[in-house]
């Protein structure tokens, strides 16, 4: 089976975007409503590196459980993210059309949780999420570039 006939198979396709909706449904949950409750005491951060900094310069001012959860689980949450956007949609196969996509997703996903006040708006949220968005990409290319490999 060709790369074009395996990547976009009906049923290949059926399944990815099954996993998608299963994804959004996941990721709806913990960004807007697992555990979150709208504060009235809201905190957000518009500086870039301010969260990110002291989690790499000054680890050891936080728990493992803390520095692992901000730093790696925004970034390993977001991997699906960059193996089924350009899967699914073709016109976000280029790097900078996917980050775009990416960043305008993410951006739309932090302003939700500043108006609803749920989850917190941070954009160090949105560069962690969008480098495992990226690592996601990078995955997608690589079983391309090896499925076209295998093909010749």
């Amino acid at each position: 089976m060709s790369e074009k006939s395996w990547l976009h198979s009906k049923w290949m396709l059926f399944i990815v975007a099954c996993m998608a909706v299963l994804y959004i449904l996941i990721m709806g949950n913990l960004l807007f409503v697992s555990g979150r409750t709208p504060g009235i005491y809201y905190q957000y951060n518009l500086v870039p590196f301010e969260t990110i900094r002291p989690l790499l310069l000054e680890r050891e001012r936080y728990h493992t459980e803390a520095w692992v959860k901000n730093l790696f689980g925004n970034i390993v949450l977001f991997i699906p993210l960059g193996v089924w956007i350009p899967w699914l949609f073709r016109r976000c196969r280029t790097f900078l059309t996917f980050t775009s996509t990416v960043v305008l997703l993410l951006l739309c996903v932090e302003v939700t949780q500043l108006i609803t006040r749920v989850g917190s708006f941070d954009v160090d949220d949105i560069i962690l999420n969008t480098i495992g968005a990226w690592i996601g990409y990078a995955g997608f290319k690589l079983i391309v570039c090896s499925l076209r490999r295998t093909r010749n």
